[in-house]
């Protein structure tokens, strides 16, 4: 018996595969680095635990909750959008999901059916391009200029428009690449939408390690028509190192918060309860915690920076929040073979850009944030005389 094709042909989770690699290190250069994946490198505030302690341990938090979300956490996070954003959420405008990928699902489900498209930056995210794939939806390549540090170009976005596209996706600060899309950039793209009749799916889920000078991140929200054609999605596992509690959230307008509910109710019933009790106490209570990990990351990507200096022939092509996308010194050469082989003889995990689309066999995407400032700092005696 054969199981859905679609689901048959999609590509399997890269990261198992890569992780496999650190197997062959002999700790010649001392311990593994592992640079791959985005995790939490702090564990989540005392206060934090406790609160996840008491509501794992009270009754409420056992039974069904409400399909979108508990309203608590949901008033809670709109008040924090709206003034981060200087718009206005509402929270019936709100659903919490169990993870942002669960966010991006639904959101690809209420958009598009099977033989229409999306259209994603590429290098993408790959688990966006899983989704896709098992819906039988086209992801349909944005590419973007490593010249232009990896921001996607309205214009070029504009000429893959067709018939068949519904929507356009956008990821800031960016994963793979780290690149952060400027307000601008951002405006010109929901302008775009709005013109051609597109949804806009913005992915913010590394939002909360821009630097304190960057500003607001855009100014959609202060729009009066965002909600006729925007969705964001975000994810509660960084800022407050909660991965394993699976929340994230989206936001839209009403009419189309409605129908996500009918996805919602099939996939989860209601997310996990525990963690929406916490986070609707810890988004008031922990704002200076959170800028606090902000700053220390942007350390450790300031610390990254310095570090490749000294190993100049490792470009960076775009860095920002988690990640760093390298050019790597081997033209010619699949990611894949230089990312294994530094994890095999240098004890350091990259991902090949290969994972992040099939085009990309130059680069190879590290994930600095989880990893402290002296770690980073002996990161060039590895890359240095490393050859193929």
């Amino acid at each position: 018996m054969q199981v859905n094709p679609l689901l048959a042909a999609t590509a399997s989770p890269p990261i198992p595969e890569a992780q496999a690699w650190r197997a062959s290190y002999d700790g010649a250069f001392g311990p593994f680095v592992d640079l791959s994946q985005a995790v939490p490198g702090r564990p989540p505030h005392a206060d934090m635990l406790r609160k996840l302690a008491e509501a794992a341990g009270g009754a409420e938090a056992a039974r069904y909750g409400a399909i979108t979300g508990d309203a608590a956490l949901r008033e809670a996070y709109a008040g924090h959008v709206s003034a981060l954003y200087g718009g206005t959420v509402e929270p019936g405008e709100i659903a919490i999901t169990a993870g942002c990928n669960q966010a991006f699902f639904v959101a690809m489900i209420a958009l598009a059916r099977a033989g229409e498209a999306v259209l994603l930056p590429a290098p993408w995210y790959f688990n966006h391009q899983m989704t896709l794939a098992m819906l039988g939806i086209e992801a349909r390549p944005l590419p973007c200029d490593p010249q232009a540090g990896f921001v996607p170009d309205p214009a070029a976005a504009e000429a893959l428009v067709d018939e068949r596209l519904r929507a356009i996706v956008l990821v800031t600060p960016n994963n793979p690449t780290g690149a952060v899309y400027p307000p601008e950039v951002i405006a010109r793209f929901a302008d775009l939408c709005r013109r051609r009749n597109l949804w806009l799916v913005i992915d913010e889920t590394y939002r909360d390690f821009l630097p304190a000078e960057a500003g607001r991140p855009h100014g959609l929200f202060g729009e009066r028509t965002w909600r006729d054609n925007v969705i964001q999605l975000y994810s509660f596992s960084k800022a407050y190192g909660i991965p394993g509690h699976r929340l994230g959230a989206l936001i839209a307008g009403a009419p189309v918060i409605a129908e996500i509910t009918k996805i919602l109710d099939c996939l989860q019933i209601c997310a996990p309860r525990t963690g929406q009790a916490a986070l609707a106490w810890a988004i008031p209570a922990l704002s200076e915690w959170r800028a606090a990990n902000a700053g220390d990351i942007n350390r450790r990507l300031a610390a990254f920076r310095t570090a490749l200096a000294e190993v100049p022939e490792w470009g960076i092509s775009s860095i920002g929040a988690y990640f760093a996308y390298l050019r790597h010194p081997f033209p010619g050469r699949r990611a894949r073979e230089v990312a294994e082989r530094l994890a095999a003889e240098r004890g350091v995990l990259a991902l090949p850009g290969s994972y992040f689309g099939e085009v990309d066999d130059a680069h190879v995407r590290v994930a600095f944030a989880n990893v402290e400032a002296e770690e980073i700092a002996r990161l060039p005696e590895r890359f240095r005389a490393f050859r193929l």
